[in-house]
């Protein structure tokens, strides 16, 4: 079995797979060996590691890069984040093809308007359709028939009201996988009845965030469970609790005058927690 087989068979049996986000090699490998099945590459994480302004800023070939550094590192299956597919739908065809040179076993691609200043929208739902169809035909090209294309709506982020985001990113997941997106992924889900109607009205395999500043008070991991979701990304918690353990680490040093606290603090690792990694 392949890894995009054996990625399509965990969206079908895990039910919902949960998909935490690495934002380098080292992450992923923290990420395999706590015991999940699958990493989420995630582009806003990345940027933040390797110090850009915006996820904006982050290249397309520095994206390529870390995301071959996270392959490499792991043995479980890697979905790419292809942000917007960097431009039209002929290069998106590009993009996938290669994402799919480096092992990508799936990669997620979105229709939030990039790059741009001011309020964030969506693009035309059909130049999005062109996108996915071409990522489609650029992975049958590849031989890579299984890859798992992720079609992100941010339809529900943008609305002016939560009635009219949900109506939309339901009509617009629904035209994804018509148009051969084999998951598609609703950003912006605040609480469990949003997540309810999104399950129940998409005809097809759905995944959603948790774990955000904005629902990790009002989602569960247990609740969302039962929703008959395929997939729960988790896209922030490894690079936020990174940060966070760093800023702990350092005040106790700058404001206790005291290494000692490292170690009350649990924020050392073992050398038995270093070959682990290896």
């Amino acid at each position: 079995m392949t890894q995009c087989q054996l990625l399509r068979a965990l969206l079908k049996s895990e039910r919902p797979l949960l998909m935490p986000d690495a934002y380098d090699a080292l992450s992923a490998r923290m990420i395999e060996n706590a015991g999940f099945k699958a990493v989420q590459c995630s582009g806003f994480s990345m940027a933040l590691a390797v110090g850009c302004k915006t996820e904006d800023d982050l290249s397309f070939n520095r994206n390529l890069q870390i995301t071959q550094d996270i392959i490499r590192s792991v043995s479980i299956p890697v979905m790419a984040d292809g942000e917007d597919g960097y431009g039209a739908p002929e290069k998106v065809a590009e993009t996938v093809k290669a994402f799919v040179n480096i092992g990508a076993s799936g990669i997620n691609l979105e229709d939030q308007i990039l790059r741009a200043s001011g309020h964030k929208g969506v693009i035309d739902t059909d130049l999005m359709v062109e996108k996915i169809i071409a990522a489609r035909k650029a992975a049958e090209e590849c031989d890579v028939s299984d890859l798992i294309i992720n079609g992100r709506t941010d339809a529900l982020a943008v609305a002016a009201d939560r009635k009219s985001g949900l109506k939309e990113a339901i009509e617009r997941a629904t035209r994804y996988l018509e148009s051969g997106a084999d998951l598609v992924f609703v950003t912006s889900v605040v609480t469990l009845d949003e997540a309810k109607i999104l399950a129940k009205e998409i005809p097809g395999p759905l995944s959603i965030a948790a774990g955000l500043p904005n629902n990790i008070g009002t989602l569960s991991i247990d609740d969302l469970k039962n929703c008959g979701l395929a997939r729960i990304s988790l896209p922030t918690i490894a690079v936020f609790a990174t940060i966070q353990a760093i800023k702990q680490a350092f005040r106790s040093i700058t404001e206790k005058n005291d290494l000692h606290e490292l170690q009350r603090l649990d924020l050392l690792c073992t050398m038995d927690d270093l070959a682990k990694l290896k």
